[in-house]
């Protein structure tokens, strides 16, 4: 008897919903708010009305996508958390609503641990054990996953995230919002000319946050020298700091596989869009003897495929949540 799953996401400013049957992703629709462009940043009272307006179009679409009856689905899956209240809040209320007038059941997801299992949406999937570098906007870990639902943070960032260190850079240089892939796309028509720290952080932990204030005094020096230099330099400028970002990445990855011995090393999250990172990844992969898994675009950045298949083996394992199940900011994988 197959088993289908609705996966809703809202976490930050991505309303998704998707159709997983039987482990397949059968549709993945997204609606973007380019609003947050105006300030800079995700606006939380912005983005949770955004998701009121968004959540019953984007599921109508979902379901019509995969040519599946609201009648045929076994389960609602969503993202409990992390991410921002107001986001959660839309999401949560919805899919208790749905499968209360439906009657099935809720399974509650972690984004985090989303994620990584976007590995499973598609093939080719890492085996058991595998590293997952997962690297996004508010998150920079390194998890080692021993099942779909046994996983393990053995090192995280203790203060920014690699994805912030991107916005935050693409701010100082006057590049829009999300900066990530501005900077990605500008630094290909450059070189990593200019040295930037890497920070000597012991263990499989990061830290972002020096690189950043060492960026801001690069950029007033220069500036004050020249205040034409960011224009006239930005292309080898942004391969500077993207340079910097992914063998901060790369050479904890690295040893992460050298201390745990595990070959199958897999990134995810929305850093793992940008082509440098990807490019590393291969290349050391390569070098170093790994099976290495990169996912599709569509599975990078926050949707609801993901957490359907997480909410589709949490299915499997009889974890199911009640309706008084509340959405929390901060959740540990």
């Amino acid at each position: 008897m197959s088993t289908t799953i609705l996966g809703i996401e809202s976490s930050c400013d991505d309303t998704s919903a998707a159709v997983l049957r039987d482990g397949e992703v059968l549709s993945n629709r997204t609606a973007n708010q380019e609003a947050h462009r105006l300030y800079g940043g995700v606006v939380p009272e912005v983005a949770s009305r955004a998701h009121q307006i968004n959540i019953i179009p984007v599921v109508d679409l979902a379901l019509k996508d995969a040519g599946v009856d609201k009648q045929d689905i076994d389960a609602v899956a969503f993202t409990r958390g992390p991410g921002l209240i107001g986001s959660l809040i839309v999401g949560v209320s919805f899919a208790k609503a749905y499968a209360l007038s439906l009657g099935i059941p809720l399974v509650e997801v972690n984004h985090m641990q989303a994620h990584v299992l976007a590995h499973f949406a598609e093939p080719p999937k890492p085996a058991f054990p595998f590293l997952c570098l997962t690297v996004s906007g508010g998150h920079t870990q390194i998890v080692r996953v021993r099942s779909h639902l046994d996983m393990e943070i053995i090192g995280q960032t203790l203060d920014d995230a690699a994805g912030e260190a991107f916005d935050k850079t693409g701010k100082l240089l006057g590049l829009d919002y999300p900066a990530g892939p501005d900077i990605d796309r500008i630094a290909q028509q450059g070189q990593p000319v200019f040295e930037f720290p890497e920070p000597q952080v012991p263990g499989l932990d990061f830290s972002f946050s020096g690189l950043k204030t060492s960026i801001l005094y690069f950029l007033q020096k220069r500036r004050k020298e020249d205040p034409g230099f960011i224009e006239k330099n930005l292309a080898d400028i942004c391969a500077s700091v993207q340079s910097r970002i992914v063998s901060i990445l790369m050479n904890k990855l690295s040893l992460a596989a050298k201390e745990t011995g595990i070959r199958e090393i897999a990134i995810a999250g929305g850093v793992s869009a940008n082509s440098a990172l990807r490019a590393a990844l291969k290349a050391t992969g390569k070098e170093k003897g790994w099976n290495t898994y990169i996912p599709k675009f569509e599975y990078c950045t926050d949707n609801a495929a993901m957490i359907a298949v997480t909410g589709y083996y949490k299915y499997l394992n009889g974890e199911f949540a009640g309706q008084e199940t509340e959405p929390v900011a901060r959740w540990k994988v």
